[in-house]
């Protein structure tokens, strides 16, 4: 008799794609500029994002670098993760340095507003914020066109990591946003950025 495998019988299922242990998993390395750099000229003060102050700290902040850009459902997320809307976090300076994921969509305009956050924070303006990278939200279902690739690949240059969310249409439609249901490529997001904040980072405060 052999023991090969009978081609009439189903094969067993594939285990299910369970992501590593956030503890456990190795923050994503950067692809682009972690600090601000000398030289850099600042955008014009139109395109600057403005600063607002929080009397209280936030584990991560999402800043939104224009109306509509998603921060307001990626907050929703991880409780301690915060929106700030369209501004730059200030805290009192005896609580730390605020770390920010810029958020934007994947049109020209949102593209557009990323790089001149991006090129605000590496000109060094906004010395109080750790800027980790930037969150791309799909504007549209489908493929980005050829020319809309070509912008993000040159924004995602000047930040030190950039991520994708694609298109969800629940959100758009009001359901309640939870990591559980969202899609995979939201909570690898979610994961890569507990491990690059470290203890902490599930959401509580200090």
């Amino acid at each position: 008799m052999t023991d090969a495998p009978n081609p009439w019988v189903s094969r067993p299922a594939s285990p299910p794609d369970v992501s590593p242990d956030p503890a456990s998993r190795r923050p994503p390395r950067p692809t682009g500029p972690t600090a601000p750099q000398r030289g850099i000229p600042a955008p014009d003060r139109a395109d600057q994002l403005p600063t607002v102050e929080f009397r209280t700290p936030a584990v991560l902040w999402w800043v939104g670098v224009h109306g509509g850009a998603g921060e307001s459902s990626l907050a929703q997320l991880v409780p301690g993760w915060r929106g700030t809307g369209h501004a730059w976090p200030s805290v009192p300076s005896d609580r730390g340095r605020g770390r920010t994921v810029l958020v934007a969509r994947s049109n020209v305009r949102g593209l557009r507003a990323a790089q001149a956050a991006a090129t605000h924070w590496a000109a060094g303006l906004v010395p109080w914020v750790d800027v980790v990278g930037l969150v791309v939200v799909a504007d549209a279902p489908g493929r980005l066109p050829r020319p809309l690739r070509d912008l993000h690949q040159l924004v995602a240059g000047g930040v030190p990591r950039t991520w994708t969310v694609p298109w969800i249409e629940s959100w758009r439609l009001g359901d309640s946003v939870s990591l559980d249901a969202a899609p995979r490529e939201v909570r690898r997001l979610v994961d890569d950025l507990r491990a690059l904040l470290g203890p902490g980072a599930a959401g509580t405060t200090h």
